[in-house]
């Protein structure tokens, strides 16, 4: 069972909407609440780049391509974090990475694909 699993992507319009998913079904809700996370994204070419992060204190932290447009959010009890993306845009497309940092261990999901048509 992998670490993490990431769903949500897929093809919209530009100017819509919609919501990532990373479940970390191996972890422990102790574990889980102490994780540092984050989405990241590589686009066709282009070096991999931070989305966003969410602290185990929940402090967030956007890029500013992304800011007041994504929206990182966790639900411990489902020990899921998720990625609002709203007003997207072409240059959005990418495939998302979901990243977890804890007690010196670093895991990656295996990526999803969001595609923004113009």
């Amino acid at each position: 069972q992998p670490r993490l699993v990431e769903s949500g992507g897929g093809l919209v319009q530009a100017g819509g909407s919609l919501r990532l998913s990373c479940a970390t079904p191996r972890a422990i809700l102790s574990t889980f609440t102490g994780m540092d996370m984050a989405w990241y994204r590589q686009a066709p070419g282009k070096d991999r780049e931070l989305v966003a992060l969410i602290t185990s204190t929940r402090n967030t932290h956007y890029a500013d391509s992304v800011k007041g447009r994504f929206t990182i959010s966790k639900d411990n009890r489902k020990r899921t974090m998720y990625l609002q993306m709203n007003e997207l845009r072409p240059e959005d497309t990418a495939v998302y990475y979901c990243n977890t940092h804890f007690q010196g261990q670093t895991d990656w999901g295996q990526g999803t694909q969001v595609t923004v048509s113009s």
